[in-house]
């Protein structure tokens, strides 16, 4: 299996994606127990005009369709930026048993401040899970691809 940095650079490459296709800069992906990439989803809500189309809640839509509850409890979801409160209802409700994100939802909300197109909740999805019934674990920031991610964000902002 490789490392969560590994992954994470996929993340990049997929929010770099979404910039090129007219959308905001987040990409999210899905590995399986044995470390396969089983789904792969670019951020979709400006083309599509979908106030859902973040990365994470969209691929658990498309995850929830073609895996059991039981095989996505041991998933990981790995995600360039903190699940934000509607993305981390869509794990929770999916049933992903773990997510490793690269950058907080803190970290944004300093380079978006108050732009119309990211209106942060600050609210981090650990508290989210705090108050649910199931142990989601929830690794990151994660401090070795930080400034990369960063980096696409600032350009974006």
């Amino acid at each position: 299996m490789k490392d969560h940095v590994f992954y994470l650079k996929r993340t990049i490459e997929l929010a770099e994606q979404a910039v090129k296709h007219g959308n905001t800069p987040f990409g999210a992906l899905l590995v399986d127990k044995n470390g396969n990439v089983i789904l792969e989803q670019e951020n979709i809500e400006i083309t599509e005009n979908d106030c859902t189309g973040h990365a994470e809640t969209a691929l658990m839509r498309k995850a929830s369709k073609l895996y059991s509850r039981d095989f996505l409890w041991d998933c990981t979801l790995y995600t360039s930026v903190e699940p934000c409160a509607m993305c981390s209802g869509a794990i929770y409700w999916g049933n992903v048993g773990k997510i490793v994100y690269g950058i907080s939802e803190k970290e944004l909300l300093i380079l978006t401040g108050n732009n119309k197109q990211n209106p942060t909740l600050d609210l981090p999805c650990r508290k989210i899970f705090e108050r649910g019934k199931k142990e989601i674990k929830v690794k990151g920031p994660i401090s070795e691809i930080a400034e990369d991610i960063l980096e696409i964000h600032r350009r974006f902002w």
